[in-house]
């Protein structure tokens, strides 16, 4: 492995290894940060401890998704440019380790700053540690190291998770933001340390021109995109149901404890079944998007999306007995498994192989757009327009029937690429 000063073949094996599975640990590491502070507690520490807003939680999310969406190519350019991404990973980790840890101990207004800064620190991290997998990992075991990353964040949601189940009384919120940092340090630390880089002599240096070039590359990628049949219809529709999945994940919390009536404690264990059921659908649906192909798949992964909004709704506005949202868990589960099962599939069928990786950047652009719209969408209907958190989901909802209609028009049928594009 480049970078890695081995002895022997039985050396090599042993330093590839080690640092596949350190690289991976960082995903569940990351997984913790994830579903411990953005997914559940610090949302409902806000909410229901301090009195806080919808719109304040959801406000300092999309703030910190915006400024990640303005800085995404730069920080991609700084990187490239010194060629080396571990001590960027290095000081995104640490910096949101320590505002992670600041959270909760300074009042609502310091504690929501130091999420904004947090959470975007995070999201900095994760474009580092995806250009890490080429490192670790070679074009015949990529799947497979990819997903054993993918695999211990699933492990990661379970410890965040059970974490606070196990903990949450005894310590309090600020308590578990602060095992929460350290539990994302001490499994982060592997990959700092094992993760080798080949040496090289670049310069880190910010330029006015390196900025002007990292911008052009992004309208040069959406300009060369427009080429290819299907694929900005698909990224637009993508950006209509990553919106309302990455809402849902973000106020499943506050919905479930406030709307349909369960106690933090069962909000919590409605959180595991989720992560459950994503796990299992995960290995369903690669399967079935396999035989029925992509476009097929994704179609019945949103139809499952308006079953379990269109429940979650309903069991709201009726005054429906509260364990009908088990049911609304579980389907939701399934339907977040098959979402990135069957969409990343979707992407590559439209995407000649000769510029996947170009194209790949502009999926991550829209993923990030959605992530700033929806937190935003859902604080602005619930405490702006006063029409409550049915509303909101209601709007999910709809935004998902928008995707629906407009991925029909995508055809997905395998394309036979000219040679220059393979």
């Amino acid at each position: 492995m480049a970078g890695v000063a081995v002895s022997s073949p039985s050396d090599v094996r042993v330093a590839n290894w080690k640092a596949v599975l350190s690289w991976a640990l960082y995903d569940l590491a990351n997984t913790i940060f994830s579903m411990n502070i953005v997914s559940l507690y610090f949302s409902l520490w806000v909410v229901n401890v301090m009195g806080g807003t919808d719109a304040a939680y959801g406000n300092a999310n999309s703030l910190s998704m915006l400024l990640m969406f303005l800085s995404a190519p730069i920080l991609g350019a700084l990187s490239d440019q010194v060629q080396r991404r571990v001590p960027f990973l290095i000081v995104s980790t640490l910096l949101c380790v320590l505002f992670t840890g600041l959270l909760g101990a300074n009042g609502l207004f310091l504690s929501l700053v130091f999420f904004v800064i947090a959470n975007y620190m995070f999201q900095a991290g994760l474009i580092f540690y995806d250009a890490l997998l080429p490192v670790v990992s070679t074009e015949e075991n990529r799947g497979r190291v990819g997903g054993l990353g993918i695999g211990l964040g699933y492990l990661g949601s379970f410890i965040g998770v059970g974490s606070g189940l196990l903990l949450l009384d005894r310590i309090g919120y600020t308590g578990l933001f602060r095992l929460s940092a350290f539990l994302f340090l001490i499994f982060a630390m592997p990959c700092f340390l094992f993760v080798k880089e080949p040496r090289v002599s670049g310069k880190l240096q910010i330029t006015r021109e390196m900025v002007v070039g990292a911008l052009r590359q992004v309208r040069q990628t959406v300009s060369h995109a427009r080429q290819f049949p299907g694929l900005i219809r698909f990224l637009i529709g993508r950006v209509f149901y990553t919106d309302p999945v990455n809402t849902v994940i973000v106020f499943m919390g506050i919905y479930v404890t406030n709307e349909v009536g369960f106690t933090e404690r069962q909000a919590q264990i409605v959180l595991l079944i989720s992560i459950a059921a994503a796990v299992l659908g995960g290995f369903v649906w690669g399967v079935v998007v396999d035989r029925i192909g992509p476009k097929r798949s994704l179609n019945v992964v949103l139809l499952m999306w308006m079953a379990a909004l269109t429940l979650a709704f309903v069991i709201a506005v009726f005054d429906l007995p509260s364990t009908l949202f088990w049911l609304v868990s579980v389907t939701a589960g399934v339907a977040l498994g098959g979402t990135w099962s069957s969409d990343r599939p979707y992407m590559l069928r439209l995407s000649p192989p000769r510029y996947v990786g170009e194209f790949y950047g502009l999926y991550s652009m829209v993923g990030r757009f959605a992530a700033i719209i929806g937190p935003f969408m859902w604080g602005f209907i619930v405490d702006t327009l006063g029409l409550g958190r049915p509303a909101a989901i209601l709007a999910l909802l709809v935004f998902i029937v928008i995707a629906f209609a407009i991925l029909q028009g995508v055809d997905d049928h395998p394309r036979k690429w000219s040679p220059d594009l393979l």
